[in-house]
């Protein structure tokens, strides 16, 4: 009804109205943004000052004031991309990163805590000192392991559960504000 491709959007809305994350003015990186629905709300925080680039391998339909690039964030070249489009240092990165889920709980949760250390290889080398992330997680055996190893890079973290998430879904929200 609201326009927003995916329910992911309240769960952005609800954490970035407690912990603002995307101010007015952010640059925000949205990795692992289709179908786009937190790309969709990064533009709306942002305003018109700021610019918001979303990045999938899966095609994303264009979203106003967004530029969605197709790849793979594990290629070398897309920190080059993304650092040419903003001009600048990002301000927020976002990651909504999920594997093709394949049913076995263990490997699916491997591999998208994997995915999340790709993320952090981007978000190290783009995000400004005193930036602010937020990381989906897939709850697990190596959840708390990522979860400590992002404290050591921003000022205060945080796991939260969204009222938006289902209550059997094994997401959690990792919000890291104040990157070193």
């Amino acid at each position: 009804e609201q326009g927003y491709r995916s329910r992911a959007a309240y769960k952005l809305k609800e954490i970035n109205k407690s912990y603002r994350i995307i101010g007015p003015g952010s640059y925000v990186l949205d990795l692992g943004c289709a179908p786009g629905g937190w790309s969709q709300v990064a533009v709306q925080l942002s305003g018109n000052q700021g610019k918001v680039i979303g990045i999938d391998m899966s095609f994303v339909e264009d979203i106003p004031n967004a530029k969605i690039i197709q790849g793979n964030i594990d290629e070398p070249s897309i920190v080059d991309e993304i650092m040419e489009h903003f001009g600048r240092k990002a301000d927020s990165v976002i990651c909504d990163l999920s594997p093709q889920v394949s049913g076995n709980w263990s490997i699916d949760h491997a591999t998208q805590i994997s995915l999340n250390y790709s993320a952090l290889k981007i978000m190290e080398q783009v995000l400004n000192k005193k930036g602010n992330a937020l990381f989906k997680i897939f709850d697990g055996e190596y959840s708390s392991e990522f979860s400590e190893f992002v404290k050591k890079k921003f000022i205060k973290t945080k796991l939260t559960k969204p009222k938006a998430s289902r209550k059997p879904s094994s997401e959690l929200y990792c919000i890291c504000m104040g990157f070193y």
